[in-house]
């Protein structure tokens, strides 16, 4: 093909037609850069295919996540209202109401005791945020209901440290200084392993001390019933924005 073009400009130059040399000349450029437009038009055109497949792949991933969190938080609401009511049954007996069944009272307290951190699987939000790639999510609803997503859990964060900081101060002490720990937790595990309640053990009053005249356990049972009430709610808001979340993924990936 350069060779044709080659030749037709030496024709025209021996046969003295220097204008429509002139004007071939340009035409020729003309198609070059033309040439040269498409290419590029292609390249762009397959870079942005490339990022897309990509955009896809994590769209995919963040909705894995979001799913297997949302399991993970449910479990959580359930985990936190049966600490609630825990609360509420322990606060009972220090106003008063006589405990009928120790190693039932021994479970209330260690549960509230022993409560989890929650973590979010934010794996692949993590990845696209630290590796500068988060400007491939080309929908700016998903892009910013992560970040709220990622406000929300932070607020959650602050929530449970806000709790173990009142549970230091109120709840350790007293169960460091007047309980029989060993005890208490010898039962609780053979209770959690054998879904019975007082085969082991058969705790009795003494193995709490007097708790019941301890006020700042009382606080801190009525703490743990306000906050993880309070939890809950970010929990509740959690969720709905995840579930936001799938739904706007779900419309992405659609188009």
């Amino acid at each position: 093909m350069i060779k044709f073009f080659r030749k037709i400009r030496q024709n025209l130059l021996m046969e003295n037609k220097t204008g429509k040399y002139f004007k071939y000349a340009i035409g020729e450029i003309v198609l070059v850069v033309i040439g040269i437009l498409i290419a590029l038009s292609i390249n762009n055109w397959n870079e942005k295919g490339k990022i897309r497949d990509n955009e896809i792949i994590y769209l995919n991933n963040i909705k894995r996540d979001l799913q297997l969190s949302i399991t993970e938080m449910n479990q959580f609401v359930d985990r936190r209202n049966s600490l609630i009511n825990s609360s509420n049954i322990v606060l009972e007996h220090f106003n008063g109401k006589p405990v009928g069944d120790w190693n039932s009272f021994n479970k209330h307290l260690v549960d509230i005791y022993t409560w989890q951190s929650f973590y979010l699987i934010d794996n692949t939000y993590q990845e696209l945020k630290n590796s500068g790639n988060f400007a491939i999510i080309s929908n700016d609803s998903i892009k910013n209901d992560l970040l709220n997503l990622d406000l929300l859990y932070k607020k959650l964060k602050n929530s449970e440290n806000h709790w173990r900081n009142d549970a230091e101060q109120t709840l350790h002490p007293g169960s460091y200084e007047k309980h029989d720990i060993s005890s208490m937790s010898r039962n609780y595990v053979f209770q959690q392993s054998n879904g019975k309640m007082g085969v082991y053990g058969n705790l009795t009053e003494e193995t709490f001390g007097d708790i019941f005249n301890d006020q700042k356990q009382k606080n801190g049972f009525a703490f743990a019933a306000l906050n993880f009430g309070v939890m809950n709610g970010i929990f509740l808001e959690m969720t709905k924005k995840c579930k936001k979340l799938i739904s706007l993924i779900d419309n992405e990936l659609s188009r």
